[in-house]
């Protein structure tokens, strides 16, 4: 058991720090997630009464894109460099290679998630102006939102990353499993943009808890097969 936790934090570690030394994936996300924040701006027009009820839709939308291009970088810079096998044979269980590249892409996705999130409800008008967010709650919506679609997509990059059309494939392979951490965040910040905490917004992300954690379950059982 300690061995596998050693493992986790050591990938992890690694990871982080290489992702802090390049920054090219949290550029390359943010960049994503900007891009799409402002298309989906300028489609809906000036109009606030468009704008700020679609909101909570384009967060989300970019950041469940961002995330299939965050997690599909946690296994191509090995393969990149012919690593990936010598990974495998690291002593350990294959499941804890895979939580340590969860936790790896988590860490780089809920940064981009505190960043993205409050601009685009700024951007769409749901944020400033005097209007006071819950924003404890919006942490804890984005922190559960980002477990989900990391855990998803990570699993996924392990399965597509020696495709020649990993980059395609991977959000076509993940988006099934995308669906309810897209609702479930969704539906969750639009209540709490338009109303505050209530029962429902328990309820909603109560389940994306659930999902999160069965997710996380099933795809580290998984994972040695994916990767045989």
């Amino acid at each position: 058991m300690n061995q596998g936790w050693q493992q986790i934090l050591t990938i992890a570690r690694k990871d982080a720090r290489l992702a802090g030394r390049t920054r090219d994936t949290l550029l390359a996300t943010a960049f994503y997630a900007a891009l799409v924040l402002l298309v989906l701006g300028l489609a809906l027009g000036p109009d606030d009464a468009r704008l700020k009820p679609a909101a909570a839709g384009a967060v989300w939308a970019a950041l469940a894109l961002s995330s299939a291009i965050a997690s599909g970088r946690a296994f191509a810079q090995e393969q990149e460099a012919g690593a990936l096998e010598q990974l495998t044979l690291y002593p350990g269980p294959h499941g804890a290679l895979y939580l340590g590249k969860w936790l790896g892409s988590w860490l780089q996705l809920l940064v981009l998630a505190l960043l993205v999130l409050p601009l685009g409800l700024l951007l769409f008008g749901a944020a400033g102006g005097g209007q006071v967010l819950p924003w404890p709650a919006l942490g804890l919506v984005a922190l559960l939102g980002v477990t989900g679609l990391s855990a998803s997509s990570t699993f996924y990059a392990a399965i597509t990353v020696n495709l020649r059309a990993r980059e395609a494939l991977l959000p076509a392979l993940a988006f099934p499993l995308l669906v309810p951490v897209v609702l479930s965040t969704v539906k969750a910040t639009s209540l709490l943009i338009g109303g505050g905490w209530s029962s429902e917004v328990a309820a909603w992300l109560s389940f994306l808890a659930v999902f999160d954690v069965g997710t996380l379950i099933v795809c580290t059982l998984l994972f040695p097969f994916a990767v045989e």
